[in-house]
């Protein structure tokens, strides 16, 4: 916020600054992506931190294949989202493993 001094007083002017991309963390734990579900908007990033004690996992993407590597425990993988639409996800090396990401304006 802008602000400036003006015959002693103070005047505020109501600049805002633009709006930042929010951050959501997804831990994988119990063999489940907590949440399954996220909501974000066009250019948030999705984390997911692997909280499993000994095995591996990726983020598989159903639509195009795109797979992370794999991380481990204490690991953590993020993705920029861009544009609005719904991702559906597994886990690589565990496909029962499922999860979304929706991304709406």
């Amino acid at each position: 916020m802008f602000q400036a001094t003006l015959a002693g007083g103070l005047f505020v002017l109501g600049l805002s600054a633009p709006l930042q991309a929010a951050d959501l963390i997804v831990e994988i734990s119990d063999y489940r992506f907590k949440p399954a579900e996220v909501r974000i908007k066009p250019g948030d990033t999705v984390t997911w931190m692997n909280r499993e004690r000994r095995t591996s996992h990726s983020v598989q993407f159903d639509a195009t294949g795109e797979e992370s590597e794999r991380f481990f425990p204490d690991e953590k993988w993020s993705r920029v989202f861009p544009q609005a639409g719904r991702f559906e996800y597994r886990c690589g090396p565990h496909p029962e493993m499922k999860g979304v990401v929706i991304v709406g304006d």
